[in-house]
């Protein structure tokens, strides 16, 4: 088990450097993947045995996800009374990234195969695999994809939102939670509780739209815009 070992020490090696550095450069999860690729591939480590080692995590990213009920719990109150407006930013904020996304991919040329794997991007990795393997796409591809936006989200998420000087939480939470889902939620709840509580919320109703959008939005973006 010495790569479940590794991956613990590296990423927790990561964390203790950008909770001390306070910069959003510094990503415990990019850092992370800097550090155990490039040492993979030098010591010409298998997936396979790699990936091995390493299943407890995977199996832990559902419960991860079921777990952040509890926060939604606390922020009832404020759910009810904003329920309207919850729905209406998580249903169109799936539906563009959706939109924008397969529609980037149909530009540049990718086929129907690629671009049904990059189409649910935004949604945790379980929903967004399972959405991918239901409209044909790849889901081994889809999980990157998922890697690189919620990386990009997390990074780039709360300086873009402070240059546009969006200060309510749930606003801020909606936002991290509908682009760049689990990654985006963990870094709204290191900004504040109330943050990381509607990120989780967007997170869970994006991956059901997700879920039931995600056919129709494929072959009307591939009409519009495939070869």
């Amino acid at each position: 088990m010495i790569w479940l070992l590794a991956t613990l020490v590296i990423f927790y090696s990561a964390r203790a450097i950008a909770v001390r550095l306070k910069n959003p450069l510094i990503n415990p999860l990019l850092i992370s993947l800097l550090v155990l690729i490039p040492l993979l591939i030098w010591l010409k480590v298998p997936y396979d045995t790699y990936f091995g080692q390493n299943k407890i995590i995977n199996y832990l990213l559902g419960p991860a996800v079921v777990a952040l009920a509890y926060p939604l719990y606390e922020q009832l109150e404020q759910i009810k009374l904003k329920w309207k407006t919850i729905f209406t930013v998580c249903l169109i904020g799936s539906s563009l990234s959706m939109f924008i996304g397969a529609s980037i991919a149909c530009l540049m040329g990718l086929d129907m195969q690629l671009t049904a794997s990059i189409l649910p991007k935004s949604v945790t990795t379980p929903i967004a695999m399972a959405v991918s393997h239901q409209i044909g796409g790849i889901p081994a591809i889809t999980a990157v994809m998922v890697i690189m936006a919620g990386l990009f989200g997390s990074v780039v998420g709360y300086p873009l939102l402070r240059a546009l000087k969006i200060r309510p939480a749930i606003a801020k939470g909606l936002t991290m939670g509908t682009v760049s889902h689990a990654l985006g939620t963990a870094k709204a709840a290191e900004e504040s509780y109330q943050e990381g509580a509607f990120s989780s919320l967007a997170l869970v109703i994006c991956g059901v739209f997700t879920s039931i959008l995600a056919p129709f939005i494929l072959p009307i973006v591939f009409k519009l815009f495939g070869h």
